[in-house]
């Protein structure tokens, strides 16, 4: 028997939260958004120094904070800069606020 996802079964808040959190969920991504705080945008191969990891992993993890739209990614040239999208980020505070002030005392 195969399993697939309802998420049409959930409004539109609990698919955007999940997706976040499952993006955030993995501690290279949390390491990936706080060096791109440091900075105004930088390189693959600038948070490839500060991560344990190969570049062809962190550009995987680079693309799925993309894909989510907490990161952006201009192209220079042959190159891509990222940076953070922070309208982005202070849409994702605002509703993970909302859902912890509602379930906590």
């Amino acid at each position: 028997m195969m399993t697939y996802a309802k998420t049409s079964e959930f409004d539109d808040e609990e698919v955007y939260l999940s997706e976040i959190a499952k993006v955030l969920s993995h501690p290279a991504r949390i390491k990936i958004v706080k060096i791109l705080q440091r900075t105004d945008s930088c390189m693959v191969k600038d948070i490839v120094k500060d991560l344990p990891l190969a570049q062809a992993t962190v550009s995987q993890h680079l693309k799925e904070l993309k894909r989510v739209g907490l990161i952006e990614g201009e192209i220079d040239g042959p190159k891509i800069c990222y940076c953070l999208n922070k309208e982005e980020l202070k849409k994702a505070q605002k509703a993970f606020i909302v859902l912890f002030k509602s379930v906590c005392c």
